[in-house]
């Protein structure tokens, strides 16, 4: 992967907090979702609700397309990602604790919630580990992508 094209990556994911995830439910048909994420270089995670559509999708099928964008009011300051991923429920106790306590670090404003963080046992976490990622760039001339497969 080309450097310059891997730290613009780096970067989205490191200015934005949200994303949409679409899963497959089991009439074929994508469902789209706001989801928080954190991530680590080119690994994103995400908590659902344990009985979640979500996490009823990824039990069939773990394949994900996501979106990470902003809105802006400058047509070709359009910018963003679009990403074809695998899910993969996080499972091992260290390292759901390390994912939820990297939740504060990309929530700053939320450490004073009057409800606790939920606890491994609370939600379920994802990791999502991309396959192909298009980086979505209007500065470089209208609908510029650039596609990486990982």
């Amino acid at each position: 992967m080309d450097e310059q094209i891997k730290q613009k990556i780096l970067s989205l994911l490191e200015q934005h907090r949200i994303m949409t995830i679409a899963t497959l439910r089991p009439d074929g048909w994508p469902q789209a979702t706001t989801v928080g994420y954190v991530s680590e270089g080119l690994t994103l995670y995400f908590l659902c609700g344990l009985d979640s559509q979500k996490a009823a999708n990824l039990a069939r099928d773990n394949r994900v397309s996501l979106t990470i964008d902003h809105d802006t009011p400058d047509l070709m300051a359009i910018a963003g990602l679009s990403m074809a991923a695998r899910a993969q429920e996080v499972t091992d106790p260290v390292e759901a604790a390390r994912v939820l306590s990297l939740m504060p670090l990309k929530y700053p404003e939320q450490v004073n919630l009057p409800v606790p963080m939920p606890t491994p046992g609370d939600v379920r976490i994802f990791r999502l580990i991309p396959q192909v990622i298009s980086v979505l760039d209007y500065s470089k001339g209208f609908g510029h992508t650039d596609l990486v497969t990982c």
